[in-house]
């Protein structure tokens, strides 16, 4: 009797092979299987596959959104901190202490200046750069420059939106004013009622409105 079988209850080396090539044979096609799901062949790299089929692969892109919105550019320079103030940038107005005046009272004449843009700026506020002049009707009756004596410069920085006012007003003394007339006695103005106007300019600024008063 022969001593070559295979012992009961072992299998063969063939069968092992075999068995072994159908289970790699199965790995392999669940692999496939797998990356067939996933790279989805006939869709775009990167994109989701088109519900709509040919179709909707045919739209046209939509063009990219218009809706940002546009840089603004500027048209002139912006002013800066510390410039040089433009006229249309500053607001003079002229002021008295009363609106109207008993015959034993002399009105006080001040100003008040404002800086109206965005950016501080510089001003000339001194006595040199001041003018208040005082008309009735179409007659200038007097002008603070006509006899001025010690005039100064005085450079000022106006912060946006914050008032400056006279430290210390010019009184008149309701006489009629002319550069020939400072040494010697004036003519007194008309009074019982009379109408005045008071305008002023600073560093060629003018007042944008008068201020009315009246002399009794």
């Amino acid at each position: 009797m022969s001593t070559n079988r295979t012992p009961q209850g072992r299998v063969s080396p063939a069968v092992y092979r075999r068995r072994r090539l159908v289970v790699l044979l199965g790995l392999v096609a669940v692999i496939v299987a797998i990356v067939l799901i996933v790279v989805r062949p006939g869709a775009s790299q990167g994109e989701p596959a088109s519900k709509g089929g040919p179709a909707a692969a045919n739209e046209t892109e939509a063009p990219p959104s218009s809706t940002e919105p546009a840089t603004a550019i500027p048209t002139e320079p912006t002013a800066a901190d510390g410039d040089p103030c433009e006229p249309d940038q500053v607001l003079v107005e002229a002021v008295t202490d009363r609106t109207e005046y008993a015959a034993d009272q002399q009105p006080q004449l001040s100003v008040t200046i404002t800086n109206t843009g965005t950016n501080a700026c510089v001003l000339n506020a001194g006595t040199t750069a001041q003018v208040f002049t005082i008309r009735s009707g179409e007659e200038q009756y007097w002008v603070s420059t006509d006899c001025q004596t010690d005039q100064v410069d005085a450079e000022v920085l106006l912060a946006p939106g914050t008032p400056i006012s006279s430290s210390v007003p010019i009184i008149w003394d309701r006489t009629r004013s002319s550069p020939d007339t400072c040494d010697q006695p004036r003519e007194a103005v008309p009074a019982g009622g009379a109408s005045y106007h008071l305008d002023v300019s600073v560093d060629g600024i003018e007042s944008e409105a008068s201020k009315q008063f009246m002399l009794f």
